[in-house]
C-alpha cells in the first residue's frame, strides 16, 4: 500500500434536509440508515481502507461530534481528528486539512471524500480512486469524479465535460461546473452526453491544492497561514481555534474548482448516492409491491403508494391514502410532507428553530 497516499473525510455537516432524523446532536452521517450496523460514516472508512493506510485517514468534523467519532470509530488515531471550532463551509476544511497532512509528508496525494454517501459497487469505486491516484501524483492536477447520471436530476449539480485526457481512461478536462438545474435543463444535460453529476469527490497532491488555495482563495490561505512547527504539531489546536472561525464560509467548488485552470474530471459509474434527502433515501432503498419504503419501523398501510416511512423507537405507523410522501417520526418531530417537495424541509427547519428554538432541531 502507498503510504504517501491519505483520505480526508469531511464529516461536519448539520444535514438539515434529513430533519426530522438527522439532527444538530447527531446528524445523518452518524445514523444507520439501513439497519446494518454501521453508519454512514463508518461505511465511508470501510469503504476507503483497502486503497489508503488506516493511519493516514484524517477526520474532520465539528467540535460538537468528538465524542460520537471517538464512540463510531475508536480505531482512528486522536490526531488523525480535525476539530473545527466553527462551521466554514469545505473550503477552509479542505485548506486546514491539506496544511495538517503537508506538514507531515509534503509528497501526501488526498482523497477527499464526504461522510453520507452511498457506494453500491465498491470494487468499481476503489478502482477509481486508485486510478484519480495515480493521475494526481503525475503532474500538478485537481481531479473530481463525475457520476454518469442515470436520469435527470435536479438535487445534483453538473460537470460538463471537455478533451479526453491522453493516455487516462475516462478522464477529460473540466468545461464547465453548472448548478443544480431545473428539469429541462437536467434532460437536456443527461440527453447530451456530456454532463456527469457532480460528487463531491476530489483528488489532488497536498501541494497541488495549497497552490490552488494561494493562487483562487489566498484569504483562507493567509488566515491559515502557520509559522514552521505549528502544523502536526500539539500547537496546532490553539491555532486553529485561533483563525479558523476568521475564515470565509465558502464551498471548495466555489473557491477553487470553478476558478482553477487545471481541474479534470474522471467520469465513474459505481452505483452512487449522495443520501443528502429522502427522495436520494427512497431511491436508494427496496421497495414493496406498492412502492412503498420502510425504514427500520413497523407498517401497516392502505391504499398508499410510493411513499417512505420511518420511525424511531418501537413505534408502528398506519396510514391510508398517502401517495408520494414521507413520514417520518421522531422522538421530538412528526414530519408529514410530500416526497416531491422535499427541497423545502431546510426552510422548514429554519422556521421551527425560530419559532420553537433548537429543542427539536
Amino acid at each position: 500500500m502507498n503510504n504517501n497516499r491519505y483520505c480526508v473525510v469531511m464529516c461536519g455537516g448539520v444535514g438539515t434536509r434529513f430533519w426530522p432524523f438527522s439532527r444538530q446532536g447527531r446528524p445523518k452521517q452518524f445514523l444507520d440508515f439501513f439497519g446494518t450496523g454501521r453508519s454512514l460514516l463508518q461505511m465511508t472508512v470501510d469503504r476507503i481502507l483497502p486503497v489508503v493506510n488506516p493511519d493516514n485517514i484524517i477526520l474532520v468534523t465539528n467540535r460538537e461530534y468528538y465524542d460520537i467519532i471517538r464512540e463510531q470509530l475508536p480505531e482512528v488515531k486522536e490526531s488523525n481528528i480535525l476539530l473545527e471550532p466553527a462551521r466554514r463551509n469545505t473550503a477552509p476544511c479542505v485548506c486546514w486539512a491539506a496544511k495538517h497532512i503537508y506538514a507531515m509528508n509534503p509528497d501526501a496525494a488526498i482523497v477527499t471524500l464526504p461522510s453520507d454517501h452511498i457506494v453500491l459497487k465498491e470494487d468499481a469505486f476503489r478502482k477509481a480512486i486508485e486510478e484519480g491516484f495515480e493521475f494526481v501524483e503525475q503532474g500538478n492536477r485537481l481531479l473530481t469524479l463525475g457520476i454518469k447520471p442515470s436520469g435527470p436530476n435536479t438535487g445534483y449539480g453538473y460537470i460538463q465535460q471537455g478533451e479526453m485526457e491522453k493516455d487516462f481512461s475516462e478522464i477529460f478536462k473540466v468545461k464547465a461546473f453548472v448548478e443544480k438545474p431545473n428539469i429541462e435543463m437536467a434532460e437536456m444535460f443527461v440527453n447530451s452526453g456530456e454532463f456527469f453529476w457532480n460528487a463531491g469527490i476530489f483528488l489532488w497532491t497536498a501541494h497541488s491544492i495549497l497552490e490552488a488555495f494561494d493562487k483562487y482563495a489566498p484569504e483562507i490561505a493567509q488566515t491559515l497561514s502557520a509559522p514552521d512547527g505549528v502544523y502536526a504539531s500539539s500547537k496546532e489546536p490553539q491555532f486553529i481555534d485561533q483563525k479558523f472561525p476568521n475564515c470565509v464560509n465558502i464551498s471548495i467548488d466555489y473557491a477553487i474548482m470553478e476558478k482553477a485552470h487545471n481541474v479534470y474530471v474522471k467520469t465513474v459509474e459505481f452505483g452512487w448516492s449522495d443520501l443528502g434527502t429522502w427522495k436520494a433515501l427512497f431511491q436508494s432503498s427496496p421497495r414493496n409491491s406498492d412502492g412503498n419504503v420502510t425504514q427500520n419501523t413497523k407498517v401497516i398501510t392502505t391504499d398508499c403508494e410510493d411513499s417512505i416511512f420511518a420511525a424511531e423507537g418501537n413505534k408502528i405507523i398506519v396510514a391510508a391514502g398517502l401517495k408520494n410522501y414521507i413520514v417520518a417520526d421522531t422522538e421530538k418531530a412528526l414530519l408529514i410532507y410530500p416526497l416531491n417537495e422535499e427541497q423545502k424541509i431546510r426552510n422548514i427547519v429554519n422556521d421551527v428553530k425560530s419559532r420553537f428554538g433548537e429543542e427539536f432541531i
